[in-house]
């Protein structure tokens, strides 16, 4: 059973095992989603079907924190967090190639679209039909042996966009072998470090962090240390929405006419969530099996 970091009657945070799928898909294998409905059904007692809702979801060979919602209110708040980006998704990854080229702190815009051929995402100009802008901001941590820990932050969530975004600057993450030379057997260098939201319901501030370990993450094992302290800092992190990146995100989000749910408008958005109470009607974004 994947190891839950917190509980209560809204929220459930949870550190999903990597080549694990977040949700059920056509394959049947075993998927996080389910798992944890099955848990909390044996756990409490419940008849018939539990309630969770999908807030975020990461690609089947990443590994790291997720957080589900028990209530379709909790959904619909967690949602428009994530939307907003309010919630705060951080991520580290080993990259391998040529590591030199990365600069000390680094931003990356593309576009994004996939190429139905080769079934993958690839980079492309902005005026390609179906491109979409991708942007991430990262950070090198430190440096060995050929290869660099990175922590990243996404301003936008893309299908794959961390893995190729860094592939096309010749920096492929360690152990990929779709965008890089990742060989079976390796476990993907992607890791959802920390999350950071707005309780639901209390409105406190929560932030969570999870660390990786075995395989290439133990050449970096002296830094990856989870802070005692976690209280969010009072300064700003290195990664942030710039005003630019803002404006650039609520630009292109207004021409393909997507709906963001305001603050005024998340009550009505709870009623409508809690009529339906369908896990599937809640909390979904455009991240995986998309976002990595």
């Amino acid at each position: 059973m994947p190891d839950i970091l917190y509980e209560d009657n809204h929220v459930l945070v949870v550190v999903k095992p990597p080549n694990m799928l977040s949700q059920a898909d056509d394959t049947g294998d075993t998927d996080l989603l389910t798992l944890l409905k099955e848990d909390i059904k044996e756990r409490y007692n419940k008849p018939g079907n539990v309630y969770l809702g999908l807030v975020h979801r990461l690609d089947r060979p990443v590994g790291g924190l997720m957080a589900f919602a028990r209530t379709g209110k909790a959904a619909s708040r967690l949602s428009a967090q994530l939307r907003t980006h309010e919630m705060g998704r951080e991520y580290l990854c080993v990259v391998t190639g040529e590591t030199e080229t990365l600069e000390d702190t680094f931003t990356l815009t593309d576009y994004l679209v996939m190429d139905a051929i080769r079934n993958r995402m690839v980079v492309c100009a902005a005026d390609v039909k179906g491109a979409k802008l991708a942007i991430l901001e990262g950070r090198v941590i430190d440096r060995r042996q050929g290869t660099a820990l990175c922590s990243i932050r996404l301003s936008t969530g893309r299908k794959h966009q961390i893995r190729v975004q860094l592939s096309s600057r010749g920096t492929p993450l360690w152990g990929d072998n779709r965008y890089g030379n990742g060989i079976p057997g390796q476990n993907i260098a992607l890791w959802g470090y920390k999350l950071t939201f707005e309780h639901p319901t209390t409105h406190n501030k929560m932030t969570f962090h999870a660390m990786p370990s075995g395989g290439i993450w133990n050449m970096y094992a002296d830094l990856l240390t989870v802070p005692e302290d976690t209280e969010p800092p009072r300064e700003p992190t290195f990664l942030h929405l710039t005003p630019e990146v803002i404006r650039t995100l609520e630009n292109f989000d207004r021409r393909r006419d997507r709906v963001i749910i305001t603050r005024e408008e998340d009550e009505e958005a709870d009623a409508e969530t809690e009529e339906t109470g369908s896990p599937e009607s809640s909390g979904y974004s455009e991240t995986e099996e998309t976002e990595l």
